[in-house]
């Protein structure tokens, strides 16, 4: 049983995800820099960090 609610708790994350990141901006775009600008730095994963060096102040 409790394996059965992780698969399905997974799914919601996955479909939840996708959902949010289709409606996102493209990385590197004006768009994407504003709203990194916006986030909090400590909430930047590593990736985030180096696209917004690349993209946004280069």
């Amino acid at each position: 049983m409790a394996v059965m609610k992780k698969f399905v708790t997974l799914g919601f994350v996955a479909l939840f995800g996708l959902g949010v990141a289709a409606c996102s901006p493209d990385v590197g775009s004006p768009e994407w820099c504003t709203q990194m600008k916006e986030k909090p730095k400590g909430d930047w994963t590593t990736n985030e960090a180096t696209d917004f060096a690349k993209n946004c102040i280069m």
